[in-house]
């Protein structure tokens, strides 16, 4: 341990494998404070680097990322987590039902498998914070990268009705007819969320992410009790947040859908955890 208290940082050298976060922008991830430190601690020779992409110059650069011979994944941020899953190989069986991915993985083959921890890392969360998701009504505002990976862990793990509003509409009923073939009578279409009618709302949009942003839904039509949870990670109280605990609703930050996710993590990249060794 170093001074601060934190793990030493390894040095890069010859041998270090990489990893990259892509995104535009990516100053708001939390990922490389996350997993270089557990690097560090692991004593792995690896890093975990952002690397700032516009949507137009993504198939250029994860194609580039994906011929470095010392790099192993790729994760994948706002906005791309639907393009980045069609550059992949091979794709799991949530990515089939999101249609998106936020983390590639080389394979032993040189292949690439696309995956998207982002609805269990936020079920996980969740359960971690106390909150129960099985025969909860759930709305969620936001059918894109995140949304659609959440939309199905919800289903999952037992919500009894989930409601997804998206003003894109033709990706919105993409999404939705999707997981209604999957979980039949359980998840609609909705031009608005039902606030006055739901346990949790979710905002899984990029709003609160910029200063000066709308809120995603008024919090002050919330039912009595509600949960609010936001996956925005940075600015951690955004204000949607802030206002619905000032209603005295109880509030799930964006922060636990990324730390929910690193044993995924762990075990999807195979890497060694401080328990296994």
């Amino acid at each position: 341990m170093t001074d601060t208290g934190c793990p030493p940082q390894a040095l890069i050298s010859g041998t270090t494998r990489l990893y990259a976060v892509v995104g535009d922008p990516v100053a708001q991830v939390q990922s490389p404070g996350l997993l270089n430190p557990l690097f560090a601690e692991l004593g792995m020779d690896a890093v975990l680097v952002p690397v700032e992409v516009s949507p137009d110059d993504l198939e250029r650069v994860v194609r580039g990322l994906q011929r470095i011979g010392n790099l192993d994944g790729i994760f994948v941020t706002v906005p791309h987590k639907a393009d980045a899953a069609r550059l992949a190989d091979r794709h799991s069986r949530t990515v089939e039902i999101a249609g998106t991915a936020n983390v590639l993985r080389r394979e032993a083959d040189g292949s690439w498998l696309a995956e998207n921890f982002d609805g269990s890392g936020f079920v996980a969360g969740l359960a971690r914070a106390g909150h129960e998701i099985r025969g909860r009504r759930v709305a969620l505002a936001g059918a894109g990268g995140a949304g659609s990976a959440i939309a199905a862990a919800l289903l999952t793990a037992g919500a009894e009705h989930l409601a997804v509003t998206d003003p894109d509409r033709p990706k919105r009923d993409a999404l939705v007819e999707r997981l209604a073939a999957y979980w039949p009578g359980r998840v609609h279409t909705v031009a608005e969320p039902p606030l006055h009618d739901s346990d949790l709302v979710v905002n899984a949009t990029p709003l609160g992410l910029r200063p000066g942003d709308p809120l995603p839904f008024p919090p002050e039509a919330l039912a009595p009790g509600a949960v609010v949870a936001d996956i925005i990670m940075k600015p951690r109280e955004t204000p949607l947040l802030r206002q619905a605990a000032a209603l005295g609703h109880h509030v799930h930050h964006g922060i636990h859908m990324l730390t929910g996710q690193v044993d995924s993590y762990c075990v999807f990249f195979g890497l060694r955890t401080p328990t296994t060794g």
